[in-house]
């Protein structure tokens, strides 16, 4: 550490370098980028306007659907037009504490996404175990208590990290070969120990992410257990057909996350430009797809988004 203290400086501002050894074709990447995120920004600003000004999609899976889309803006919004901006304009330069601010709404709106998709599994195991008592048990209050609960828990789980972050000393680089900042990715240039980040973040993983994944599992079993003692086969379809666009976004979400995790951990011999691909994609994926899988298997979507885009041109 003596080493790297020589000139004294404690660097407070970083340069991400996009994606290594690809800048020749940082133009060209940035297309497929753009159009994804424009048709996110589109897509769940639409979703968010058809549910608001529409009384009938007042529903509780709706007004979940609504702030799913809400999260998902700010998912995508944390990274990619600071990507866009690197990748245009070469403005690679971010300060520590905008790189803090990054991560902070990216690993929050991130746990926050995966809050609500747990809410989402629990409305699904309400409609098809008690239909009857749908709208008397997930009322507007209780959503709303739910939407602040998924929210602070979220904000309040990211926020001890911006302090872990703080007290460390970068003398050593502020060069980061990604096109957003990471925690420990950030973390791990620093000449401090870092264990408590990396416990940290591990504990923050298991009791967000993992606890959900494993509550989802378990609402999905119980929903298949009541729908397969359903005796009609035709009301078991509809059950089921009710789930399969939350399925959908479910396994988007997680899927392309895990996936990048497995590779950072198992695939060694991947190109680092690989692995930077794969966590923008992770990024970019759900944000896109998701108003785009409600809108096609969701009916009352699916007319409501065709009479908003063409009613004026009857």
């Amino acid at each position: 550490m003596d080493g790297f203290n020589d000139s004294g400086v404690n660097h407070i501002v970083f340069y991400l370098l996009g994606i290594p050894g690809q800048e020749d074709l940082h133009l060209w990447i940035s297309i497929p980028f753009f159009i994804s995120y424009v048709i996110a920004l589109f897509g769940n600003g639409l979703l968010i306007f058809i549910i608001l000004i529409k009384s009938s999609l007042h529903e509780p899976m709706y007004l979940f659907l609504c702030m799913l889309a809400a999260v998902d803006i700010v998912f995508a919004s944390t990274t990619e037009p600071k990507t866009l901006a690197i990748f245009w304009c070469n403005r690679r330069e971010i300060s520590l504490n905008g790189c803090i601010a990054q991560l902070y709404f990216q690993h929050s709106s991130f746990i926050s996404e995966s809050g609500i998709l747990l809410i989402m599994a629990f409305d699904r195991y309400i409609a098809v175990c008690y239909p009857l008592r749908y709208t008397t048990i997930l009322t507007h209050s209780l959503i709303g208590k739910i939407g602040v609960a998924v929210f602070l828990r979220a904000h309040c789980t990211i926020f001890p990290i911006v302090f872990l972050l703080k007290r460390l000393h970068f003398y050593r680089n502020n060069i980061l070969p990604h096109t957003f900042c990471e925690h420990i990715g950030l973390a791990k240039y620093a000449c401090d120990d870092i264990q408590v980040n990396i416990w940290y973040g591990f504990f923050v993983l298991m009791s967000t992410v993992i606890l959900d994944i494993a509550l989802i599992f378990v609402s999905y079993v119980l929903i298949l257990h009541a729908v397969f003692h359903i005796p009609s086969q035709e009301a078991r379809h509809k059950a089921l057909n009710t789930c399969g666009s939350h399925v959908c976004v479910i396994i988007l979400f997680y899927g392309p996350g895990i996936f990048s995790v497995l590779t950072q951990r198992f695939g060694r011999d991947i190109p680092l430009h690989i692995h930077i691909l794969l966590a923008n994609v992770s990024m970019l994926a759900p944000p896109m797809l998701n108003p785009i899988i409600y809108g096609v298997k969701t009916k009352q979507i699916r007319h409501q988004v065709v009479y908003v885009l063409f009613n004026k041109q009857k």
